[in-house]
């Protein structure tokens, strides 16, 4: 027989909490990206969490440094494989900015005709990775066989399948005939079915229903505190889109209804997404059928070799939500600075608090419906010149707008 607990040990035991720490990633923690997620486990619920990153930092904002503004537009679209078209269309119009250029309204709507397209890919990839996540791997594999027709849309577009490489300063590198037009325009008569089906089987099934409704629900108020952006804002109430706030190239122009639910949980998010697509479905299709008439590809041997001083600041609505890129230029080939702020970067990192109260379980689903994007987050190096110091920065604070 052991010795009978005392008063003082029965206080001792109920005051330390006993807790798992369970590593999430960073290989495939539910996206094929490393990324990993700290999770500490109250039994099955997620008490506490930390998001880690920084496993494949490449460099890209100093290598656009020591490149010319025509090489860069090229780097910026690598920057992110399934969003590359916003980067590069981000990027080409804050150089547009400081050199002057204003494109044809043609080469404009051409723009909003490519990045619409890129946006119905990229909801259609992350709906299906959040059917595989469930278990629903035939429903993946339906939704990226759909997801296909998109592509070659985007292929008799652009050129390109994936990087569609089809901005340039002052306009585009390719335009569109009327027997492409017809192309795109069939294409979307056989998606759009489709893409109804899918946005009805996610709000109708009960077991999706069940996996994802009331699964990290975000406020309001919680979304806006914490700097979040696209469908996780607008999935939460909260009516923000680029394309309506700034208007930036045709989008001023191009009938649309900006999609928000007011539940704010995984499901919301997932919905607004499928809504969005069959938004921008109806934008091509617009498109299409009003493009303007006149000159879309801008003669690139008249472009400038050098650009003169300045900077700007320029931003679109990419389909995780709000990218920035902030370009100075001090004269010359070469940018001077090239800083990118990606909607991931924030939409990730400042996301821990929601995990806490939710079972293990649900952790990848909810990582899920932010629609990660760990490619563009790591580019983060601080130089003090003066001094020669070098300082890395914690992008939890870049993320928080705290770095001095």
């Amino acid at each position: 027989m052991g010795a009978k607990p005392t008063d003082k040990d029965a206080e001792i035991l109920i005051k330390i909490p006993i807790s798992l720490d369970v590593p999430i990633g960073p290989q495939h923690p539910a996206i094929h990206e490393p990324v990993m997620l700290k999770i500490y486990a109250d039994g099955e619920e997620v008490v506490h969490a930390e998001i880690n990153t920084g496993y494949n930092h490449r460099g890209i904002e100093k290598l656009m440094e020591k490149n010319s503004y025509y090489k860069d537009k090229f780097i910026a679209s690598r920057i992110c494989g399934i969003c590359n078209t916003v980067h590069e269309n981000c990027y080409t119009r804050a150089v547009e900015y400081i050199a002057g250029l204003e494109p044809s309204e043609r080469a404009k709507h051409l723009r909003v005709l490519v990045m619409e397209l890129e946006r119905i890919h990229s909801h259609m990839i992350i709906n299906a990775i959040m059917a595989e996540i469930i278990g629903f791997d035939t429903l993946f594999m339906y939704i990226m066989r759909d997801r296909e027709l998109v592509m070659k849309a985007k292929e008799i577009v652009a050129g390109h399948r994936v990087l569609a490489e089809l901005h340039m300063f002052g306009g585009v590198r390719r335009d569109i005939d009327d027997v492409k037009k017809e192309k795109v325009l069939d294409i979307l008569k056989k998606l759009e079915p489709r893409i109804k089906y899918y946005r009805r089987l996610f709000e109708e099934d009960s077991s999706i229903y069940s996996r994802l409704a009331e699964v990290g629900r975000l406020k309001s108020a919680e979304v806006l505190s914490n700097s979040l952006v696209g469908p996780i804002l607008r999935g939460s109430g909260v009516k923000s889109d680029v394309r309506a706030e700034d208007k930036y190239d045709a989008y001023g122009n191009i009938p649309w209804n900006m999609v928000v639910r007011p539940e704010g949980d995984s499901l919301a998010r997932m919905l607004v997404r499928w809504d969005e697509a069959l938004e921008s479905l109806e934008m091509c299709k617009y498109i299409l059928e009003h493009l303007p008439q006149g000159s879309a590809v801008v003669d690139e041997r008249k472009l400038p070799r050098t650009f003169p001083p300045g900077e700007a600041y320029a931003r679109v609505e990419a389909p995780r939500g709000e990218l920035i890129y902030y370009v100075v230029s001090a004269g010359g080939p070469n940018p001077y600075r090239v800083k990118v702020r990606t909607p991931s970067a924030v939409n990730i990192i400042n996301s821990a608090f929601s995990y806490i109260g939710h079972s293990v379980a649900d952790v990848p689903v909810i990582l899920v419906s932010y629609d990660p994007c760990i490619s563009c987050m790591e580019r983060a190096i601080v130089m003090d010149l003066k001094n020669n110091i070098e300082k890395r920065v914690p992008l939890k604070y870049i993320a928080q707008w705290e770095m001095q």
